[in-house]
C-alpha cells in the first residue's frame, strides 16, 4: 500500500496520514521488533510551508521543549545522552542506557564521517546552487546493519537515512528519506528536526524556504498505541510566527548561547535566582529566544517551580509555541488528558 499526503502545514499532513493509517487497520498487522504494527509502505508526505512545523493535532500533546532540545542537540553535533535525557527522561527506554546515543543525528551529520556535512552542504550550495550532489548521510552500514544472525547493532538505529538538498527558483528544497517512521511518536519530532535544519540552511544561503518532502519506507503505528493516541478536531490554524532563517554567523552564536544556557537549566545545582538571570539575555534573535523560553519553562516545571515556569512562557511571543507548551503542560499535570 502506498499513499501521498500533501498540505501547507505539517499538522494537516500529519492529520491526513494519521486518519489514513488508522483506517488502514482492519484486523491485520505486521510483525516488528517491538510488537505488531499497522503500516503504510512507501508513503510520501509533502509540506508546502515547512516553517509551519508544529503538530498540534496529536492527543496526547508532544513536548515542545524536548523537540527544541533535539534541534539544539543536532545543530551542536552532540551524541551525549545526559543532555537530551533531561528533556525526555523516558528516552533510555527506547534508545538504551549508554552514555552516548548510537544513532544521534547531530553527531552523524557533523562528525561521524570525518567532515561536517552541514558545513559542506553550505559551502557547496553557495558555490554551485544548481548541483544535485548534496546528500547528507545519516545511515552508516558499517555500524547500523544487523549482525549476520540478525541481532540489531543497537537499540538506537537511525530511522532517517539521508537528506537531499536542492536549490530551485531561489528556494531551498529538502527531501528526507526514512527507513522507518512511527507516526505518533517519531514523525512530529522528525518534522521539527529536519524542517528546522532546512530553514537554518536557507538562512545561511540567503534563500527562501522551499517545500519539505519526506518518503517513509514504513510509516506505521504500534497496535498497542492505537488506544493511547487520538487526533484532535481543532480547526483553528496556529501560525508559527518565528523565523530561524538568519545569517550563518548569527545562527551559530545563537545556538552556542542557547546550548550554554540549557546546560545550566539542566544542572542539579541551578537556583531560582540564577534561573531568572539566565532569561535576561538580550543576545538572542526573537525566534531563538522563544525557543529558549520554552525549554526554560519545562526546566522550571520539572523542578516544580510553577511561578518561574509561568513567567518564562509568558515572555514567549509565538502563539503557536505557547499553545504547544500549554497543551504539553496540561498533559503532564492532568494524567487523564
Amino acid at each position: 500500500m502506498t499513499a501521498f499526503f500533501e498540505s501547507n502545514t505539517a499538522d494537516e499532513v500529519w492529520r491526513l496520514a494519521a486518519i489514513e493509517l488508522l483506517n488502514s487497520f482492519k484486523g491485520c498487522s505486521q510483525k516488528s521488533r517491538l510488537g505488531p504494527v499497522t503500516e503504510i509502505l512507501h508513503s510520501n508526505l509533502h509540506i508546502l510551508e515547512p516553517r509551519q512545523r508544529w503538530i498540534n493535532s496529536r492527543i496526547p500533546a508532544l513536548n515542545p521543549a524536548f523537540a527544541i532540545a533535539e534541534v539544539v542537540w543536532i545543530m551542536q553535533g552532540r551524541n551525549d545522552s545526559d543532555f537530551i535525557n533531561f528533556w525526555n527522561p523516558v528516552l533510555p527506554k527506547f534508545c538504551g542506557e549508554d552514555s552516548e546515543y548510537h544513532g544521534a543525528y547531530g553527531y552523524r551529520l557533523r562528525r561521524n564521517i570525518g567532515i561536517d556535512q552541514i558545513e559542506r552542504a553550505y559551502q557547496v550550495l553557495s558555490k554551485n546552487p544548481d548541483t544535485r550532489q548534496v546528500v547528507l548521510q545519516i545511515w552508516d552500514g558499517k555500524i547500523d546493519l544487523p549482525a549476520e544472525n540478525a541481532t540489531p547493532a543497537s537499540k538506537d538505529i537511525p530511522c532517517n537515512i539521508c537528506s537531499m538538498l536542492n536549490i530551485r527558483n531561489g528556494r531551498l528544497e529538502w527531501t528526507q528519506i526514512m527507513r522507518s517512521n512511527d507516526l505518533f511518536l517519531g514523525t512530529p519530532h522528525n518534522f521539527v528536526q529536519f524542517t528546522s535544519l532546512q530553514e537554518i540552511l536557507a538562512g545561511w544561503l540567503g534563500l527562501e524556504v522551499g517545500s519539505y518532502y519526506q518518503m517513509s519506507n514504513s510509516l506505521h503505528a504500534y497496535l498497542d498505541d492505537l488506544e493511547k493516541y487520538q487526533i484532535s478536531d481543532q480547526t483553528k490554524p496556529l501560525i508559527n510566527t518565528d523565523s530561524l532563517a538568519l545569517s550563518k554567523e548569527v545562527t551559530q552564536k545563537a545556538f552556542q548561547l542557547i546550548e550554554e544556557i540549557m546546560e545550566r537549566l539542566r544542572a542539579s545545582d541551578l537556583g531560582r535566582e540564577e534561573f531568572s538571570s539566565l532569561l535576561e539575555t538580550n543576545k538572542l534573535p526573537e525566534g531563538y529566544y522563544n525557543m529558549l523560553l520554552v525549554v526554560a519553562a519545562d526546566s522550571a516545571r520539572r523542578r516544580q517551580w510553577t511561578e518561574h515556569s509561568i513567567d518564562a512562557i509568558s515572555k514567549c511571543t509565538n502563539e503557536c509555541l505557547v499553545h504547544a507548551w500549554e497543551q504539553w503542560e496540561k498533559r503532564v499535570t492532568l494524567p487523564s488528558y
